[in-house]
């Protein structure tokens, strides 16, 4: 890491995992639950592909049971890569002195370091499993990784009383289902990740910019609480440019998950009897938000994830089983934000632009 990066990225991490170490619950000794997604993970790959038809381009996959520190540490690689670009413009901006960092970009960077790390100490202590988007291209081994959480994941199940086998199954149907969406449709990688450089690319380092978003948010205190409950701080901050760009991206991964949370339920039918009450612990535990949650945003997208899956049930009830296949078409084919949570809207779109025989 250069003294010249506006994040201190290996503050966040030590903050981070202390944090998720002091607020870890005591797990009593269990098994290692590795060999159960090892055997499950091609379970829940075949049942993926036979009940959406999506089957990866990149082999079978592969789960890795980490720990809190381990996934705090893979997303700080994620997001120092991810954000590489953006931060590059940020430094360039950066006032410094004859040795090469000034005062305020020494605070800041600790700032920043202080900030994302909390974020991700307190995410730990409640993610149970993440696909990791193919952000990765120097290092092949950390490549199309799905990563199971096993402190969470066993509290959770020894809390409420979960079968274990049932659990780790629907599980890996979730994030597995993530997997196809993102290797079984040709385009949607790509495609992603050009939404997210488009995102980033919006950004301002000026920060003349930022005052004068900041004096609009408090004069309007209207239109701020509605952008606070659509999107958290980032909402509020955004240019209309990247508010069009966050709402394509909200658009898609409302579309994403819902299927996920499709998916999981009905592909592991017969296999999975408590699936309905996964989903209904699950559910509740998702609308126990907090202040850090809607700020940030957290809060909106669950309540957009949410939204994904009235919008499958939606155009499902109007077009049939697999009416969401229509989603994998191309580009064009996907719902906005808007669309999502109003299903007619694509409906019409999507009944208006099919091809005719």
């Amino acid at each position: 890491m250069t003294t010249s990066e506006p994040v201190d990225w290996a503050l966040a991490e030590r903050v981070a995992v202390r944090l998720a170490t002091r607020n870890a619950a005591i797990v009593p000794a269990v098994p290692d639950p590795t060999p159960d997604f090892e055997r499950l993970g091609a379970v829940a790959e075949a049942l993926v592909a036979a009940h959406t038809g999506l089957v990866s381009a990149h082999g079978p996959a592969r789960i890795r049971v980490v720990d809190r520190a381990g996934w705090i540490a893979a997303n700080i690689g994620a997001f120092r890569r991810l954000l590489a670009p953006l931060l590059e413009r940020f430094s360039e901006t950066m006032p410094g002195d004859g040795q090469g960092m000034g005062t305020a970009l020494a605070v800041g960077r600790r700032v920043a370091g202080v900030e994302l790390g909390l974020l991700l100490g307190w995410m730990s202590g409640r993610v149970l499993g993440q696909y990791d988007l193919l952000v990765v291209d120097d290092d092949e081994s950390d490549q199309d990784m799905v990563y199971v959480v096993g402190p969470n994941l066993v509290s959770l199940e020894r809390r409420f009383g979960f079968p274990p086998e049932e659990f780790r199954l629907w599980l890996a149907l979730h994030e597995l289902t993530h997997r196809a969406q993102f290797t079984g449709v040709p385009w949607m990688r790509a495609y992603f990740l050009e939404q997210v450089d488009a995102a980033l690319s919006l950004a301002n380092p000026d920060p003349g910019a930022l005052l004068r978003r900041l004096r609009d948010a408090l004069i309007d205190r209207q239109d701020t609480q509605l952008r606070l409950r659509e999107g958290g701080l980032p909402a509020v901050f955004a240019s209309p440019e990247q508010r069009a760009a966050l709402g394509r991206m909200g658009g898609l991964m409302a579309l994403l998950e819902g299927h996920g949370d499709v998916t999981m339920n009905r592909a592991g039918a017969g296999l999975i009897p408590s699936a309905e009450r996964f989903s209904r612990v699950l559910q509740a535990r998702r609308r126990q938000t907090n202040l850090l949650q809607r700020l940030t945003g957290i809060a909106a997208k669950l309540d957009q994830y949410a939204a994904g899956e009235r919008f499958i049930a939606a155009i499902e009830a109007d077009g049939g089983p697999h009416a969401v296949d229509r989603c994998w078409t191309g580009p064009d084919a996907l719902p906005t934000m808007e669309e999502i949570r109003d299903p007619r809207r694509w409906i019409d779109r999507s009944v208006a632009t099919s091809p005719t025989i």
